[in-house]
């Protein structure tokens, strides 16, 4: 692949934005409530109903298409990893050449009123691409907003046009940070071994979207909510290989015995109320009363939740065999999809037009349509529906990666892995280093 320029980089960041989560949002402190956490116990009069899908759904295809919208091109496909072998080589240029301005965090920026730092915003979007060369001067203007949301958009911020606190610090991250970001992701894609397929998922953690990828180009894009930052999601391979309507749920073990027991303690209802059943080591329904729910006490028991618009899977899970348990799944709080900070699972992975998905994903069984989905979901009895054709899926961790439009994307390491995987990398690197100068010889 020829070389990438720091003018190149100028012009593949001037193309259209690429997709972007918004991460102008509340932090952790406003986060939703998470992913296979109990849900506290409606009072009887407002135990949820069967849902209506139809304006749910009309909500999640708008936010779905409009994701689409924004690129077609894959955040993971076979040339990911040259590609940002290439980005650290124009970056570690630019570095070379003292990297891009800093602004003051206390800088003024309003339409039409010139502002002492307004050139210097110029200059920072001009380096980066995402202001043309030639507009170095003049007050804060419309052409300098449209810069400004091409910048936010590329690094998971609310496209608004306006310098907020989070866009002059994403803009002060320097150039070094950035150059490490990208050798991170680099690090992981050649760890993986994914066989990509014609047609394939992916799920970024870091941008929290998953996508839909067929003949190279992404035909379906999906909000996604993932793991919070003390429940991470695990990067992954596998494929996928069974989608499943109307799921029960099979509560982790974990959760039966913090969770479930502190709930049952208070009150000896609730998991007739939560549509919820309690199975001996055979299978067997058991009397919840049965069960010894004191907090000294694990009790050896499952607990699965019953089909339905209560279920916390929600209609639809999608199975893909894992060392980790995890899945994709519906759920039951369709409007979480609507936050920008959507790290809150306890790992696995909520998908928003779900239906949608799962009609894509059976393509290939000509008689299970969207329609025929929402029929099946509507009976509310379980259907497990086998794929006849797997379709490969990758969970990956990039907080940097560039597409096959030339366009660099940036997000924030919510994890804190990025350092993290660095420094093992290089301790395991100078660990051979000092092996090698001193061999093993035999006598």
């Amino acid at each position: 692949m020829q070389k990438v320029t720091l003018v190149v980089v100028a012009t593949m960041l001037a193309a259209q934005p690429a997709f972007a989560q918004t991460a102008d949002a509340p932090g952790p402190a406003a986060a939703v409530p998470p992913h296979h956490a109990v849900p506290a116990a409606a009072p009887a009069a407002t135990q949820p109903s069967q849902t209506k899908p139809a304006a749910s759904a009309s909500v999640a295809e708008t936010r779905s298409a409009a994701a689409l919208a924004l690129s077609h091109e894959p955040t993971y496909d076979q040339g990911s990893a040259q590609r940002i072998r290439d980005v650290v080589k124009s970056y570690s240029d630019l570095a070379a050449r003292g990297g891009w301005p800093t602004i003051a965090v206390d800088a003024k920026f309003a339409l039409g009123v010139q502002g002492a730092s307004d050139d210097l915003l110029r200059k920072r979007l001009i380096i980066t691409g995402d202001l043309a060369a030639d507009k170095t001067t003049g007050a804060y203007d419309e052409v300098v907003a449209e810069a400004v949301k091409h910048f936010q958009t590329r690094h998971g911020l609310a496209a608004t046009g306006t310098v907020t606190p989070r866009t002059l610090a994403a803009l002060n991250v320097p150039v070094q940070k950035r150059i490490k970001q990208l050798e991170a992701s680099l690090e992981r894609l050649d760890q993986m071994d994914f066989q990509f397929g014609q047609r394939y998922v992916v799920v970024n953690i870091p941008a929290t979207f998953a996508e839909a990828v067929e003949d190279d180009k992404v035909v379906r894009r999906y909000r996604v909510i993932v793991g919070k930052t003390e429940k991470p999601s695990p990067t992954l391979t596998s494929e996928i290989t069974d989608v499943i309507l109307n799921p029960t749920w099979t509560v982790p073990s974990s959760i039966t015995k913090t969770e479930i027991a502190a709930h049952m303690r208070k009150d000896p209802t609730y998991l007739s109320r939560m549509h919820m059943d309690v199975l001996d080591a055979h299978d067997n329904p058991i009397d919840p009363r049965s069960v010894d729910w004191s907090a000294d006490h694990a009790p050896n028991v499952t607990v699965r939740q019953q089909s339905g618009a209560w279920n916390a899977l929600g209609a639809v899970k999608i199975d893909m065999p894992n060392s980790y348990s995890v899945y994709m799944h519906d759920t039951n709080q369709r409007s979480l999809f609507s936050d920008d900070y959507r790290f809150d699972s306890h790992g696995c992975s909520r998908v928003d037009n779900v239906r949608d998905l799962a009609a894509w994903l059976l393509k290939d069984q000509p008689q299970w349509t969207r329609a025929a989905v929402d029929a099946a979901i509507a009976t509310g009895q379980r259907q497990d529906i086998r794929m006849l054709k797997k379709v490969p899926v990758a969970w990956i961790y990039l907080t940097a990666w560039m597409t096959k439009d030339r366009m660099i994307q940036f997000r924030n390491d919510v994890y804190d892995q990025d350092q993290q995987l660095l420094e093992a990398t290089a301790e395991e690197a100078a660990f051979f280093s000092k092996a090698a100068e001193h061999p093993l010889t035999t006598q």
